[in-house]
């Protein structure tokens, strides 16, 4: 009996020895710490600068002047220049064509023939009013006389004032047998050949003048305020007064540029777009002969110039018109600005921030007025104010 309870004494006193083991060796469980690690965040100090806006349009070379060579005169075609082909370039008073003169050279001998008879009937006309009026004096020829010499004398007086203005036109019509050309420039495109016949007032050509182009640039009416456009002055702005334009193209493999200079501007605005058209002007040079026309381009206007301006990247804009600054305490603050412009991937902001103050330029999902965070500059891995 007693050896039965020996046993199970044993074993619980086993039990009781390795749980007091357990106890002696388990952990010690320290209290949870309930404060957050703070979000990483790049920020960007704040610098002020001084720069010129630019606005930026695209648009086609088009010439200054374009004009249609018409003839004047109706006729076959007997002469066409070398250079009265499309491309084909010509120097102001140039031939370009000619038409038959047959017709308007003997038309110039019947004028010239006419007028010769009507001066001699003029003059002796007149000579024969001056007579009567002398006799007239001496009253001895009627009144009548003189009124029918007077008369006379008039009629024929009118009759070689017409014919002086027929051999005026005829030795014009003559003159106009012969097309010249009323700029320097080139041949956009021609529609006559030797043999063929002119008709008067249709057009045998297009022409148009290399000296001047012009680029047409649509621009949205918000941006005219960033630019530093003058009245206009009889639909021009002032000569001294207009901005300076930039344009840019590819062109035979290669980026090229043009400079010029904003003109003027189109009276009406596009009512759909609400486009304004400013017209850009190159002059001929050396630098600009290789601006063709019909060259599509890009524009860079030079704008306003604006002074202490905050650059930031378009991504730290939050609520249009809120960024988010870290304080002396690397905590976030929210603060309203004013933007000035959205430009590629920037903005422009003319009020809000102060020189050395810092601002998050990272995305944050969910931001808190008062969040702590761990800043980092923008262009180091190494935390600023601890």
């Amino acid at each position: 009996m007693i050896r039965t309870l020996v046993i199970p004494t044993a074993i619980v006193l086993l039990f009781l020895s390795v749980a007091a083991t357990l106890m002696a060796t388990a952990p010690v469980l320290e209290p949870a710490n309930d404060t957050p690690t703070p979000l990483t965040v790049r920020v960007r100090t704040i610098e002020t600068e001084s720069i010129e806006l630019k606005v930026h349009s695209q648009g086609s070379v088009a010439p200054s002047t374009v004009s249609q060579l018409i003839p004047e005169v109706s006729g076959r075609v007997t002469w066409t220049s070398p250079s009265l082909v499309a491309g084909g370039f010509f120097e102001a008073g140039q031939e370009l064509a000619r038409i038959d003169d047959l017709d308007y050279r003997n038309a110039q001998d019947r004028a010239n023939a006419a007028l010769k008879r009507a001066t001699a009937e003029v003059e002796h006309a007149k000579y024969e009013y001056r007579r009567l009026r002398s006799l007239a004096e001496r009253k001895l020829v009627s009144r009548s006389a003189l009124e029918n010499g007077l008369r006379a004398y008039r009629v024929t007086q009118a009759t070689f004032e017409d014919a002086q203005a027929n051999s005026e036109q005829a030795k014009e019509n003559v003159k106009r047998t012969v097309l010249r050309a009323p700029f320097t420039g080139l041949v956009r495109a021609e529609n006559i050949d030797i043999g063929q016949f002119a008709s008067r007032g249709q057009a045998i050509a297009t022409l148009y003048a290399n000296d001047v182009v012009e680029v047409r640039l649509p621009i949205a009416d918000r941006q005219l305020a960033f630019l530093n456009l003058p009245p206009l002055r009889n639909g021009n702005f002032p000569k001294d007064m207009q901005p300076t334009v930039k344009l840019s193209a590819d062109y035979g493999g290669q980026v090229r540029q043009w400079f010029g200079k904003i003109v003027r501007a189109e009276a009406e605005i596009d009512t759909s777009s609400r486009m304004v058209h400013l017209v850009a002007r190159v002059e001929s040079s050396k630098d600009s002969q290789d601006l063709s026309v019909g060259l599509f381009v890009t524009a860079e206007i030079a704008g306003l110039a604006v002074e202490n301006i905050v650059r930031l990247p378009r991504s730290a804009i939050r609520n249009d018109n809120q960024v988010l600054v870290v304080d002396t305490e690397n905590r976030l603050r929210f603060r309203d600005i004013q933007p000035l412009r959205l430009y590629r991937d920037n903005v422009l902001i003319n009020a809000g921030l102060n020189p050395g103050e810092r601002v998050c330029i990272s995305t944050v999902q969910t931001a808190i007025d008062g969040m702590a965070v761990n800043p980092i500059a923008e262009s180091s891995t190494k935390a600023i104010g601890g």
